[in-house]
C-alpha cells in the first residue's frame, strides 16, 4: 500500500510543479501531511526520551526536508516517469547502508540483484540512447537519485525508532518538524506564496496520501517485517508510478526506460531471493 501511493507522487506533483516552487509544495505538503495524522496521534499519550527526539530530528532533516526538496527539484527538470523508475535507487542505497552499518546480510545472489539496480538507474540517469551509443547526463535525475541516497539513511533511522516509538507518532512528528523548516525556509528565501485553486486538490492528494498515508503504511511494515524486506517490496512503487505517468500525463515510455525497470526489478527480486 505505501509502494502504491508513494508511486502516484510524481504523477501528481509534475503538473503542480509547472506554477509551485519545489521549496513551496514540499513544505506544503509536509504540513498537510502532518495536519492529516495529528488528530489520530492526540488519542495517544506522549512520551519520548531525548535520544529519541534527537533520532526523530535526523530523520526529520534527511527524509522530510533534504530528500524531498531534491526530489522535486529533480522531477521539475526531468519527466515523472524517469523519477519512479530511478526510486529503485533508494532501495540499493537501503540496503547498502543496513549491511554496513546494521549487519543485516544478503544472500550471494542478492550482491547481483544490488548491482543490477544500480545498472538501470546509470541506464535511467545517463539517458543511454542505443541507436547511437551516446550518453547525456541529466541532472534532474541524479537529483532524484540524491534524493534516494537521504531517504535510504532516513529508512535505516526509522528501523531504531520503530522500535521504541509508536508509528503514527513517528510519521506525524517528521512531517511537522519537515514542514516547519521548510516554512522557515520558506520565508526567509521570500518564496511566493501562490497557489491556484486548481492546484488544491493535487496538493492535497500530495500531502495526505502520497507522503501521509504512504510514510504510515511504510514506517508500519518496517517495524512488523524489518526494513530490507520493506524497502525491496516499495520498490515496486516504481511500476506503479510508471502505470499512473502514462495513464493520467500520457508520457511515452522509451526503449531504455523499459530495460531498465526490467533490469531494476529483476536486481529487487534477486535481493530478496533466499538460496
Amino acid at each position: 500500500m505505501a509502494a502504491g501511493f508513494f508511486g502516484s507522487v510524481s504523477t501528481l506533483a509534475k503538473p503542480a510543479l509547472e506554477e509551485i516552487n519545489p521549496i513551496l509544495l514540499t513544505c506544503m505538503v509536509y504540513l498537510i501531511s502532518a495536519a492529516a495524522l495529528t488528530p489520530s496521534v492526540l488519542r495517544q499519550p506522549l512520551s519520548f526520551k531525548r535520544k529519541d527526539l534527537m533520532l526523530i530530528a535526523g530523520v526529520a532533516i534527511s527524509g522530510a526536508v533534504i530528500a524531498p526538496l531534491m526530489y522535486f527539484h529533480g522531477l521539475q527538470i526531468t519527466t515523472a516517469s524517469n523519477t519512479a523508475v530511478l526510486s529503485n535507487t533508494e532501495t540499493v542505497f537501503t540496503v547498502v547502508m543496513a549491511i554496513l552499518f546494521f549487519k543485516e546480510k544478503l544472500s550471494k545472489i542478492g550482491y547481483i540483484g544490488l548491482v543490477m539496480v544500480a545498472i538501470g538507474a546509470v541506464i535511467v540517469t545517463t539517458n543511454f540512447e542505443p541507436s547511437d551509443f551516446a550518453f547525456h547526463l541529466d541532472v534532474g535525475n541524479l537529483l532524484v537519485i540524491g534524493s534516494s541516497l537521504f531517504w535510504a539513511l532516513d529508512n535505516n533511522i526509522s528501523k531504531i525508532i520503530t522500535k521504541k516509538v509508536n508509528v503514527l507518532k513517528i510519521a506525524q512528528l517528521k512531517s511537522a518538524i519537515g514542514g516547519g523548516l521548510l516554512l522557515a525556509v520558506v520565508f526567509v528565501t521570500h518564496v511566493p506564496i501562490l497557489l491556484k485553486a486548481s492546484e488544491i486538490p493535487f496538493v492535497l492528494l500530495l500531502g495526505v496520501v502520497g507522503f501521509g498515508m504512504s510514510l504510515y503504511f511504510f514506517l508500519k511494515a518496517v517495524k512488523i517485517i524489518g526494513i530490507v524486506k520493506t524497502i525491496v517490496i516499495f520498490a515496486t512503487s516504481s511500476v506503479f508510478g510508471l502505470f499512473f505517468a502514462v495513464s493520467f500525463l500520457h508520457e511515452t515510455i522509451s526503449m531504455y526506460q523499459i530495460i531498465a525497470i526490467m533490469v531494476m526489478i529483476s536486481g529487487v527480486y534477486l535481493i530478496n531471493k533466499k538460496g
